[in-house]
């Protein structure tokens, strides 16, 4: 209902305005001066006044209604928007600052582990160059004893030469001429028993 009113009245005021428009010249021929500071100039002023006064109204109430909607609705919509940019910027940040803690806890759990590692480290070195001592000692005492045995035959063959030498000495000063023919006649005679 309010409605059909508003149409009715939107139309009448269209009509008032467009007979007040097309009749303003007419009354204001008759005689400008002498209707001036009379009566009936001040009353035609101010319908004229009022007439265009009610069509800045009629448009200002017909147009601007619908543009401060839309730029309410734009500066709504930019509000939004920027708290949903700082929200977003909000929860970056604590996104950066929950990072930097942990880049804290990171670089000491690093750090911790790099030397848990080094220690490791240098324990699987020292065990190894453990081993390869031993292996170098026990190298070292094969070779000892491979000198040594090797010394003690040599060591025996010299003296088994020396005794040999000796015993050709003592024989050769104890065996004569004579004794000596008859030894290797004996030689003989044994090797000839034995070819038989």
């Amino acid at each position: 209902m309010s409605c059909r009113f508003s149409a009715w009245f939107s139309r009448l005021g269209a009509a008032v305005f467009a007979l007040a428009v097309f009749a303003a010249p007419v009354f204001a021929v008759t005689n400008p001066q002498a209707e001036a500071g009379s009566t009936t100039g001040w009353v035609y002023r101010w319908i004229n006044f009022l007439i265009l006064v009610g069509a800045l109204v009629w448009v200002f109430a017909k147009k601007t209604p619908r543009y401060f909607r839309s730029r309410q609705k734009a500066i709504a919509d930019a509000i939004a928007e920027s708290a949903r940019a700082q929200e977003e910027a909000q929860r970056q940040e604590r996104e950066a600052e929950q990072k930097m803690s942990m880049l804290d806890n990171e670089v000491a759990d690093l750090r911790a582990r790099s030397k848990r590692e080094s220690a490791a480290e240098a324990e699987h070195i020292r065990a190894l160059a453990q081993e390869e001592a031993k292996r170098v000692a026990q190298s070292a005492q094969a070779e000892i004893r491979a000198a040594e045995r090797a010394a003690q035959m040599e060591l025996k063959a010299i003296a088994a030469r020396a005794a040999l030498e000796r015993a050709e000495a003592l024989l050769r000063e104890r065996i004569s001429a004579q004794t000596e023919s008859s030894l290797f006649n004996s030689f003989v005679v044994e090797l000839e028993g034995t070819a038989q």
